[in-house]
């Protein structure tokens, strides 16, 4: 088979000269795909290094993979003019600008990741506590917003006409609006918490429906981490509407208890074991010196009750436990060194006689 023949062989009807060709350009869209990645990019990367700003790095970053993808997607549009699909340019070039759109979006979509430091800058002014709040919830709105824009922009590129296909839902559109009433509530919601400050990140709050850690506040929920280590996902309406107590904001955490004494104490007995009590709590580094009852208020069933109530300077869990069970200890050394009991719940049964 001479040259010529072998230039002028179609296959499918395509000159075998224009698939060749055509597979050139696209082979050589890879080859300049790595050529770019290895050395432009490298390049550019060694001279952004050099430069006080982050600004350049993070460009960079952005446009690595777009542009890539982008460079693949022009060879395939130069390879496709030498095969002549005539019944398939249209969609062919619809499916190719779509990609671009998609790029475009995408290039839109990492500048809010790349350049967050910006979103940090203006979310500070809301305080510390509430800083990394305010972040994520801008970079998760932009995000969708970015995610809807591109979904319509490839929509109106395949020909549908976004804002007569909304206008014309008519009881449709009703319906998806009450469908999203809960998706609406739920920002609001979240728009709530940011601006009440009832917790943030870290802190352990309870409601009447989890309590936990608050691990996560996004647009739609909070995460909350219980103490068995499951993550609840609460919808930010129903946080926002919530009675919650917030355990971290605690400047002091409360013990309220009760002792009782054997009826064979004696005054002196309950007189001294009192005033000891509460000497021993004054003096104690770990209680809070403010509010410290103690007192022989009850005689109770079957003990001489002592009512004690005060605060621990600590308000974690595991300090708080220590702390009290030092108490506890000390209580009973107290009531040991005066002799007198501990009383359990009993009861005396008086038989006046027996029958013969």
């Amino acid at each position: 088979m001479t040259f010529d023949a072998i230039i002028n062989y179609k296959l499918f009807g395509i000159e075998a000269a224009h698939i060749a060709i055509a597979i050139t350009i696209f082979s050589l869209s890879l080859l300049l795909r790595r050529i770019i990645a290895k050395t432009l990019l490298v390049s550019l990367r060694r001279l952004a290094s050099k430069t006080k700003t982050n600004a350049d790095d993070n460009f960079l970053d952005i446009i690595e993979e777009p542009l890539k993808l982008s460079i693949v997607l022009i060879g395939t549009y130069l390879a496709k003019a030498w095969l002549p699909f005539t019944k398939f340019d249209l969609f062919i070039d619809v499916f190719i600008r779509s990609f671009f759109i998609f790029i475009i979006f995408w290039i839109l979509y990492r500048v809010i990741d790349q350049f967050a430091y910006i979103f940090s800058h203006f979310s500070a002014k809301f305080g510390k506590e509430l800083h990394h709040d305010i972040e994520n919830f801008i970079k998760k709105t932009l995000r969708f917003i970015v995610i809807i824009l591109g979904i319509m922009s490839i929509l109106q590129e395949w020909g549908i006409n976004v804002s007569a296909f909304v206008a014309s839902l008519g009881l449709g559109g009703l319906a998806v609006a009450l469908a999203a009433k809960d998706t609406v509530a739920n920002l609001f919601g979240s728009l709530v918490i940011f601006t009440d400050r009832p917790f943030k990140v870290g802190d352990w709050v309870e409601t009447t429906f989890v309590e936990g850690f608050i691990e996560e506040i996004g647009i739609r929920s909070t995460k909350i981490r219980t103490f068995a280590q499951a993550l609840v996902h609460v919808p930010n309406a129903k946080m926002a509407d919530a009675s919650i107590t917030n355990w971290s904001k605690m400047g002091k955490r409360r013990i309220k208890t009760r002792i009782g004494l054997t009826y064979s104490s004696n005054p002196e007995q309950m007189k001294t074991i009192v005033q000891e009590i509460k000497a021993m709590l004054k003096s104690h580094k770990d209680i809070h010196q403010e509010t410290i009852l103690v007192s022989f208020d009850e005689f109770s069933d079957s003990s001489l009750s002592i009512f004690l109530y005060f605060f621990t300077k600590t308000i974690q869990w595991e300090e708080y436990l220590h702390v009290r069970e030092d108490i506890n200890l000390k209580i009973m050394q107290i009531v040991a060194n005066h002799k007198a009991l501990f009383a359990f719940p009993s009861q005396s049964l008086y038989i006046e006689s027996l029958p013969k």
